[in-house]
């Protein structure tokens, strides 16, 4: 890890357009998403299921979980939709050339 929190995970080119990537960082999950031209870190387990959300659908900077339906927010980590009612933590993403890095520490709990 990097002396700033942020540590490489992928290359940009490894994430979908309009859709995600599942990752391992430091034995957390994250979903690596890209929407809407931004690239989002979001804990890949869904709150009400816990299944990974790297695996539904992206849209409007929003992504559904597969099993149930709920959408989180990909800037908040807030679900919009039931049946989650939790939110999922967010990270901090940086992109340095072609490199994605993220950072654990949560930006929004």
């Amino acid at each position: 890890m990097s002396n700033d929190g942020f540590v490489k995970v992928c290359a940009l080119a490894d994430i979908p357009e309009e859709g995600a990537l599942g990752v391992e960082v430091d034995d957390t999950p994250v979903a690596l998403v890209r929407s809407e031209g931004q690239v989002y870190a979001i804990n890949d387990i869904c709150s009400h299921a816990e299944v990974n959300l790297s695996e539904g659908e992206v849209e409007d900077g929003t992504i559904e979980c597969w099993l149930h339906g709920s959408c989180f927010d990909l800037r908040s980590g807030k679900p919009i939709n039931p049946p989650a009612t939790r939110p999922v933590p967010t990270y901090a993403v940086k992109i340095d050339g072609d490199d994605v890095l993220v950072s654990l520490a949560e930006k929004n709990s």
